[in-house]
């Protein structure tokens, strides 16, 4: 969800040849499919931080926002998170084939390890200071210390459904599936890269990506509440695996952008009617039925359409935007619990910009301080300290 956040990844991008940078497909010819051997392999590519993705990002969590103030007119704002998961099934997925075509294999304990230094200090700081300050806030909660410990071993998407825990802590439930994602999509990819013939993958991911949505239909037409589909990692895949779609599509397919590019005129319908589903409100199975899948082609035409520069381009580029993207996993993190304790005191505009103004400053503040700190560790070399970096490492990650 946070990928292009980091600051570290950010660092690589701007250096030729960064390892686990964010992956431009536009930028450059992505696959070529050598017929010896049967294998394709990614001859030369560039790497290079793209703002808009974090823009993209700055716009999930504002309607992420819009939502949890309880806004009127933004009812299926929750349809935020969507773009969350579509960017982050791209992100991982194309950083995860960069490194399966350029080793040949991939380090499952380099891509836990530096998952965990960049999620895990956040998640534990904001976990501590929900223990020690919610008692203070909300004294007739009997729950806190289980709503934490369910928060922190990611099983919060599976608890809210079917266990109603944690309730103040609602928003982990999305964390939850990402994390699961983490843990199974490498795996299963390597598996799917070697089954797959040359240039076939995109259609395995896209067989999955239709299963994943019968599947919640399935849920949705044997009448289970909608709060139990809402939250569950196996119901909510579709994101994850449109974005990874993507990402396979670009690697394999190095005509696809241009093909969406020139279609862009008929396809950006599709973001232009998000604001249509504004009017889902909670508790709506056409959420489940249609309006999440919208949310995903609508997110994987504007990765598409990110790709140039022009209006989409720019329009995401803006530096509130771009600034809110890089601190929105610690704006993620912190915003439910101030929104919710603003809500019962404050109308909604003052729960919106004094949520959004104090969940920023709490997120600046982990990310410039643990954050950090555990992405110096995270990109030092294995057996060295954080002071033993290059100079110039150290000074691209501050």
């Amino acid at each position: 969800m946070f990928l292009a956040s980091d600051p570290g990844l950010r660092a690589d991008c701007r250096r030729p040849g960064g390892r686990f940078a964010v992956f431009s497909a536009w930028s450059s010819p992505a696959l070529d499919h050598l017929t010896s051997r049967g294998k394709s392999v990614l001859t030369e590519f560039k790497l290079r931080y793209n703002p808009a993705l974090d823009g993209l990002r700055g716009i999930a969590i504002v309607l992420v926002l819009l939502s949890h103030a309880h806004v009127p007119l933004f009812d299926g704002a929750f349809l935020g998170v969507d773009l969350f998961f579509v960017l982050s099934g791209y992100l991982i997925t194309s950083l995860l084939l960069i490194e399966w075509h350029t080793e040949g294999r991939l380090d499952y304990w380099r891509f836990y390890r530096r998952r965990f230094f960049r999620l895990m200090p956040a998640l534990a700081l904001f976990l501590a200071a929900y223990v020690l300050f919610a008692p203070l806030f909300w004294p007739d909660l009997d729950d806190i210390y289980q709503d934490a410990l369910v928060s922190l071993l990611y099983l919060a998407d599976y608890g809210i459904a079917f266990f109603d825990s944690p309730d103040t802590l609602l928003h982990m439930w999305s964390l939850a599936v990402e994390e699961h994602f983490y843990l199974i999509w490498p795996p299963l990819l390597a598996l799917l890269v070697r089954k797959a013939a040359p240039g076939k993958l995109w259609r395995t991911i896209l067989l999955l990506w239709l299963l994943a949505w019968a599947w919640r239909i399935f849920w949705v037409f044997q009448g289970q509440q909608f709060y139990e589909i809402f939250f569950r990692f196996d119901t909510r895949a579709t994101g994850l695996l449109a974005g990874s779609l993507l990402a396979a599509l670009l690697h394999e397919r190095t005509g696809f952008a241009e093909a969406i590019q020139s279609r862009l005129h008929h396809l950006m319908w599709l973001p232009l009617a998000i604001p249509l589903l504004m009017s889902l409100g909670w508790d709506n199975q056409d959420a489940m039925l249609w309006g999440i899948t919208v949310v995903e082609c609508a997110a994987i035409v504007i990765l598409v359409a990110v790709q140039r520069q022009g209006l989409v381009y720019d329009m995401l580029t803006a530096p509130a935007l771009v600034q809110l993207g890089r601190l929105s996993y610690g704006i993620y993190l912190w915003h439910y619990p101030v929104v919710r304790y603003l809500r019962a005191e404050f109308s909604w505009p003052v729960v919106l910009v004094l949520g959004l103004a104090i969940s920023a400053a709490l997120a600046a503040l982990s990310f410039y301080t643990v954050e950090r700190w555990a992405l110096r560790w995270r990109d030092a070399p294995r057996k060295e300290r954080p002071a033993s970096l290059p100079a110039h490492a150290r000074q691209a990650m501050r």
